[in-house]
């Protein structure tokens, strides 16, 4: 295990590279890639993938807030870095300094930030039927004359949409993602003598399944990371999971039948049993609902979680697992146990598992270039 390291990930950039290639290779001719480093990469570590990345010609980054976005140009990335969300009109003259993208996230929002008269690029988000922000867009007419307004006063670049059921394959599903595109494809229409350079709608799973539509980016995000949109989905052959979770054992202890596990007293033993006391909790984002229900692999054996998960530790059941010691490796998600799967077991996705992953949860990066 990683020296001296109580819980740690191990983020393997070459697969990172492999599933980038892989998911450019399926988008047509021209459609580049926006890479999405939201959340610290969903947790696998913006600045080393976003540097990663670069390397295969990446130009194009979202973030959601100018904090990541200005982490970003700190540390040398350069190209266009599109804050998806709010930012404070507030900060107008840091997202100038720092040439930064940001998204209008209404008409009104717009209008307070060009009063700042700040050269600040821009990207107009439209609301196709998500309910989250942007320009409404039932009323072409007046989606138009809002756009037009913002072009006339602010350094307006884009349009964008988001997909909300790019990811579900059924009639309805399919049917609300073909009227978001025509909805948005409508909008641009009536725009283009504006001849914005970026006019995107598809996010990972729109980029797999909805390909034709005209989209200059597909916003890859978590595909990236080698993770499914939907549990149901299935990825293109060779994109793979880029991050391993592993802790260590701290004790192995015997408890006899009748004794009691961890806060609560939730689980009681019904046999002689051997419980290992894993070093990572709730406060490394490992999920107080895998209390009882989780799973750990240990010598390559699952071992189940037995009592409550606590805020720096938590107990697996080893019985059936022999040798364990203090010191050995226990992987939290890898050998085929994804981010997904873990998800599943409390009712999650796997992007909140990964996002969750706590700051002091150290991130080891292997396939680095040199």
């Amino acid at each position: 295990n990683v020296q001296g390291a109580r819980c740690w990930t191990e983020i393997d950039l070459d697969r990172i590279r492999r599933n980038y290639k892989i998911y450019a290779s399926l988008q047509p001719s021209g459609r580049k890639i926006m890479a999405v480093l939201k959340a610290d990469a969903y947790g696998h570590g913006d600045v080393e993938v976003a540097k990663c990345l670069a390397t295969l010609g990446c130009t194009d980054f979202a973030v959601s807030n100018i904090e990541e976005a200005i982490g970003l140009r700190r540390a040398g990335i350069g190209g266009q870095i599109l804050i998806l969300g709010y930012t404070p009109v507030a900060d107008a003259a840091r997202l100038s300094a720092f040439d930064i993208t940001q998204a209008l996230v209404s008409e009104e929002y717009a209008e307070a930030l060009a009063e700042r008269q700040l050269p600040v690029k821009c990207h107009f988000a439209l609301d196709t039927g998500m309910r989250r922000i942007g320009l409404n867009t039932d009323d072409p007419a007046e989606c138009e004359r809002a756009i037009r307004r913002a072009a006339a006063k602010l350094r307006l670049i884009g349009l964008f949409t988001h997909l909300c059921v790019a990811d579900t394959d059924t009639p309805q599903a399919n049917a609300f993602t073909h009227g978001q595109i025509r909805r948005f494809e409508g909008i641009a229409e009536r725009v283009a003598d504006l001849k914005l350079p970026y006019v995107h709608c598809l996010n990972s799973a729109g980029g797999l399944r909805f390909a034709e539509a005209k989209s200059c980016f597909a916003r890859l995000g978590i595909v990236l990371y080698g993770l499914k949109p939907d549990i149901s989905m299935k990825l293109p052959d060779g994109i793979l999971p880029a991050l391993t979770w592993k802790s260590v054992v701290s004790v192995v202890k015997t408890v006899q039948p009748g004794d009691t596990i961890g806060y609560g007293r939730a689980f009681r033993a019904d046999r002689i049993m051997r419980i290992a006391t894993v070093s990572c909790g709730y406060a490394d984002g490992y999920n107080r609902l895998l209390s009882g229900k989780g799973v750990v692999m240990i010598h390559g054996q699952r071992a189940p979680i037995v009592g409550r998960v606590c805020m720096d530790q938590f107990m697996a059941d080893v019985s059936g697992i022999k040798n364990v010691k203090s010191g050995d490796e226990v992987v939290l998600i890898g050998d085929g146990f994804t981010a997904g799967d873990m998800a599943q077991i409390i009712g999650s996705i796997g992007y909140e598992v990964v996002c969750g992953i706590s700051g002091r949860v150290e991130r080891c990066f292997s396939g680095r270039e040199a």
